[in-house]
């Protein structure tokens, strides 16, 4: 039996979300759509992390960076809400935790 040069290993496995994630991310991203305040939005699994990216206009940077990280479950929370400019605007456990961020009563975007 001959090995194949070119066959390359798996390479490492990507985080994503799983269906009840995405489904609470879509759920409030369908909410701010209805509201006009959100237009496009872009996701990614990566080696370390998976990534909602929220966009105002295709054309721009994202407005939010909605990201879960595994590695950081048992330290901070695997959750993260990142702002455009980089910064950490809420951090925790569970998703629904931090998704309350963009709760009606409590968040308005600002031009």
């Amino acid at each position: 039996m001959s090995l194949d040069p070119t066959y390359q290993p798996p390479s490492a496995p990507q985080v994503f979300f799983e269906r009840r994630e995405i489904d609470a991310l879509m759920r409030l991203y369908g909410r701010m759509v209805a509201a006009g305040e959100w237009r496009d939005y872009a996701i990614a699994g990566l080696s370390d992390r998976a990534v909602f990216c929220i966009f105002r206009r295709a054309s721009e940077q994202p407005l939010y960076r909605i990201e879960k990280q595994p590695e950081l479950a048992r330290r901070q929370g695997a959750w993260s809400i990142i702002g455009q400019g980089g910064m950490v605007l809420r951090r925790g456990h569970e998703l629904a935790q931090v998704l309350r961020l963009f709760d009606s009563r409590r968040f308005q975007v600002v031009d």
